[in-house]
């Protein structure tokens, strides 16, 4: 779909019923410590390196949930070890791109994961460095369809000094799935993110895997585990 074609695609953010929806994310939160003792039934990892990346608003302390999970599957899982994720300005980004070289020197090949816009800086990262990458996992992320159908945008370019003008060039090219494995997580019940700006375009490494539930609570969602564990333990190229 070219910049004409999206600039008539529908801008619209989920509804505000959705929006009040998000507050299932807690009861997404008690499901997965009530099932906390059956994780170990998930697949096993084979002990390679994940870097997961938080949402818009959120630090390592939203993620922490889902790296301890993992890192019981036997991954080496690590935060993102930067500030609250307000946006990508020019110290943010060389900060985030000295995590990703610091841990690919350490450990090699990582797996992504990104949730919101974690899963776009997830896709941008391995978009530059596809040699480095096993496979991008984002779970509700903004990178498709239309960027202003979410009901974050206006709080985004109001902290960030953000245009009300659309860098459809910028949009188009992040669009484009990056050269690995790529798995799009999402919710058609997004309160958020509307969810078709969370699907990958069809292509041969590409993915879209429907789950029920709420944006805030993606990280917290089984369904959300399973599928994350189950692309994980896939062997790579």
């Amino acid at each position: 779909m070219d910049a004409m074609s999206q600039a008539a695609a529908d801008p619209s953010p989920p509804s505000p019923l959705l929006l009040l929806l998000e507050a299932r994310a807690v009861a997404e939160y008690g499901a997965l410590l009530l099932s906390w003792p059956l994780l170990g039934r998930l697949p096993r990892g084979d002990g390679h390196s994940v870097l997961v990346l938080p949402g818009f608003g959120a630090s390592d302390l939203s993620t922490d949930p889902l790296r301890r999970a993992l890192a019981r599957l036997g991954y080496g899982v690590h935060g993102w070890g930067l500030e609250r994720n307000l946006g990508m300005d020019r110290a943010l980004r060389t900060a985030m791109d000295q995590r990703f070289e610091q841990l690919y020197r350490a450990r090699g090949r990582l797996s992504l994961i990104g949730w919101s816009l974690g899963g776009v800086y997830a896709r941008e990262l391995a978009r530059g460095a596809p040699q480095r990458v096993r496979r991008v996992i984002t779970l509700g992320s903004p990178f498709n369809h239309h960027p202003r159908a979410n009901n974050a945008d206006r709080l985004y370019r109001w902290i960030n000094g953000g245009s009300d003008e659309i860098d459809w060039e910028g949009f188009e090219r992040r669009r484009v799935p990056p050269p690995v494995p790529c798995t799009a997580i999402y919710s058609k019940s997004d309160g958020i993110v509307d969810w078709r700006c969370s699907m990958e375009d069809p292509a041969p490494n590409t993915e879209n895997v429907e789950v029920a539930g709420s944006h805030l609570g993606l990280g917290v969602n089984l369904q959300v585990l399973r599928v994350i564990a189950e692309r994980l333990a896939r062997p790579v190229a």
